[in-house]
This record gives C-alpha cells, sequence and structure tokens, in this order.
C-alpha cells in the first residue's frame, strides 16, 4: 500500500523535537548524528551533534527528521500531517500530549462529517490536524 511519510526538519532541534514525538505517540526511535555517519569529514566539527536522519516507527506509522536544512528553515503554515487515530482513547491522549507546550487550534468535538476532529500547532510549529471516526 502507498503512504505518504512526513519528513520534518528542524534548525539544531531535531533531537529534542523527535525525542518529544516519541513521548507523545511511543514507537521506536532512532537518530543518527552527523558525527556518525560517511558525512562527518565533510562538515565542520560544530556540525556533528546535528541530526542526519531520524525515524519514528509506531506500526504504520513513520515519522522522519533531520538537521540538515541547507539553506536554512522556514516555518510556514503550509505543512500539516494529519493523524487518523483507531480510538478515541488514542486520539484524546495524543492530542493532549502534543498540546503541551503548543496552542490548540480547533478543540477535539464531533465534526459535521460524522469524525471526532480537531487541530494544534506543537510547541515546535508544526501544525496537527486530528481525527477518528469509527467507519
Amino acid at each position: 500500500m502507498t503512504r505518504i511519510n512526513a519528513y520534518l526538519n528542524f534548525n539544531g532541534r531535531c533531537r529534542e523535537a523527535m525525542k518529544f514525538y516519541q513521548e507523545c505517540l511511543g514507537g521506536e526511535l532512532t537518530l543518527q548524528r552527523v558525527s556518525e555517519s560517511p558525512m562527518a569529514a565533510q562538515l565542520s566539527s560544530r556540525a556533528g551533534a546535528n541530526i542526519l536522519h531520524s525515524v519514528l516507527i509506531r506500526d504504520g506509522l513513520v515519522l522522519m527528521g533531520s538537521d540538515m536544512i541547507g539553506d536554512g528553515l522556514k516555518k510556514g503554515n503550509e505543512i500539516k500531517l494529519c493523524l487518523q487515530c483507531s480510538s478515541n482513547e488514542e486520539l484524546n491522549t495524543i492530542f493532549n500530549s502534543l498540546a503541551v507546550g503548543g496552542q490548540i487550534k480547533t478543540p477535539l468535538h464531533q465534526s459535521v462529517w460524522g469524525a471526532t476532529y480537531g487541530e494544534l500547532t506543537d510547541k515546535f510549529g508544526i501544525h496537527w490536524m486530528f481525527s477518528y471516526s469509527r467507519r
């Protein structure tokens, strides 16, 4: 099955962000520092602590991230991650976890299309949409 995996870019905060997402979502997190990669010799020693690549896997959820952002990080609202939850309990738990330090844009509610739905921006400026439907 084809699926979209989100890839998030950070400017030196990838480790912190990905660990936060692991706490909220669960799953197995793998982090590769620049200093642990073949690229280490090509970059400054200061870049060595940055995350070259990270991946958080939980069941069918794959979230990837990096500090390697070539031209610099440009925050915007053009990216949202939509999390389709498998139960109301999971929806509430993850929504409330990601809301810590962030801003709830649309509280969880019963939508006109029949799903429980909400939106928030987490403490890293990432925009999330949440949905749960029994269908």
